[in-house]
């Protein structure tokens, strides 16, 4: 069980990020959060520990703020407060309920489109820290929303515990895309706890990204598809090097009619453990859900559990998965090698290719970075 360190007030707030030590700027790109204005943002909002140093918005169609605040300022926000998630889920979603409210609250207003992504940055600067998080997310109806969440620590040696509480309310006609990109630390233990609820015509896309080494990560995000014709999507690509333990996965609830679900995972070990789920449930006809989970064994003690679940509870429904764990393949290296290439540039050719990203709306800074870090996957592989 992990020790879980309680927290006090948070601090004031810090109006100009570009005075944040420039080693702390690189931490936050790297996880797709910018300081400096090289790529436009809609809105921003950054977290250090437990102490909100930023939040900001430039569209006129965007409410950012801390949850704090939100609270005090919406009194209608205490009907969306801990009702996703429950407060007695676990000793984490606990842990969070006994502090005092931190996170962010972002709004897209109706209607509105949100011409540039939303950045969250949950940074851990202190060592040995809990970190405890609370965010809502509501776009409400016919709006269109991107959020960039980067998860980070200021140092790679840094160690501490992150406990993130996130409830996403998705308006009739809305669409939320979240993207969530992780860089933490050997030392470093993550437990988010996610749940989405969408209304009738709403989407739900989430990207959740992780290449870099985290002692253990578990996570189960639930989407709930409330109204017709609602469509929820969740991509991960992961790897685990030696050390890392990762428990991911996806749960959905199909039900009302034309509900749709994907849930496609691609996960690589080079010697660390990934437990892959994915679990989608129809409940009514005239659903369709798709589970796909594929895994990538790079070297010797690593181990990849595939666990898809699919259930069916009435007739007129649609739900298939496929998953695949292996190696390899001998001969898509030999194919390669018979074209003039060497046998290691092959085997990271092939690595690139099963980790490849391509996630909608993401700026080119944050995009270079993801494919700089597939390439340094290269080196667990050969």
């Amino acid at each position: 069980m992990l020790e879980l360190e309680r927290d006090g007030e948070p601090g004031g707030s810090q109006e100009d990020l570009g005075a944040l030590p420039q080693q702390d700027q690189r931490r936050m790109a790297q996880v797709g959060v910018v300081v400096d204005k090289s790529e436009p943002r809609a809105g921003t909002f950054v977290q250090m520990d437990n102490e909100v140093k930023h939040y900001s918005a430039r569209d006129d169609g965007l409410e950012v703020t801390g949850i704090r605040g939100a609270l005090r300022k919406y009194d209608r926000l205490k009907e969306y407060f801990w009702k996703a998630v429950p407060a007695d889920k676990d000793e984490f979603t606990s842990h969070v309920a006994g502090q005092p409210a931190n996170g962010y609250f972002v709004r897209a207003l109706p209607g509105a489109k949100v011409s540039y992504p939303v950045q969250a940055c949950l940074y851990l600067a202190s060592r040995g820290l809990t970190q405890s998080v609370h965010n809502i997310v509501i776009a409400e109806e016919g709006s269109d929303l991107h959020l960039i969440t980067g998860c980070t620590t200021s140092t790679a040696r840094n160690s501490g515990v992150h406990l993130g509480v996130t409830e996403v309310y998705v308006k009739p006609g809305a669409r939320v895309t979240s993207t969530m990109i992780h860089n933490w630390g050997p030392e470093v233990d993550v437990r988010p706890r996610t749940a989405i609820q969408i209304e009738r015509g709403g989407v739900f896309v989430s990207n959740y990204v992780l290449l870099d080494l985290v002692r253990s990560v578990q996570m189960d995000p639930v989407a709930i598809c409330a109204g017709e014709d609602t469509t929820v999507y969740f991509n991960s690509v992961v790897l685990a090097p030696p050390g890392a333990h990762l428990d991911l996965g996806g749960r959905v609830y199909l039900k009302a009619r034309g509900a749709r679900a994907e849930i496609i995972s691609r996960a690589a070990s080079t010697g660390g453990t990934i437990i892959a789920r994915g679990y989608i449930e129809g409940e009514v006809p005239d659903v369709r859900g798709h589970l796909e989970c594929r895994g990538l064994l790079l070297a010797e003690g690593g181990s990849i559990h595939a666990i898809p679940e699919l259930k069916g509870d009435v007739p007129g429904l649609e739900l298939s998965h496929e998953a695949a764990v292996g190696k390899i393949a001998d001969e898509e290296v030999e194919y390669l090698m018979a074209r003039g290439i060497s046998r290691d540039e092959a085997v990271s050719m092939i690595v690139r290719g099963f980790l490849r990203v391509d996630i909608e709306g993401l700026p080119p800074s944050l995009a270079a970075e993801l494919r700089g870090a597939i390439q340094m996957a290269d080196k667990h592989a050969l």
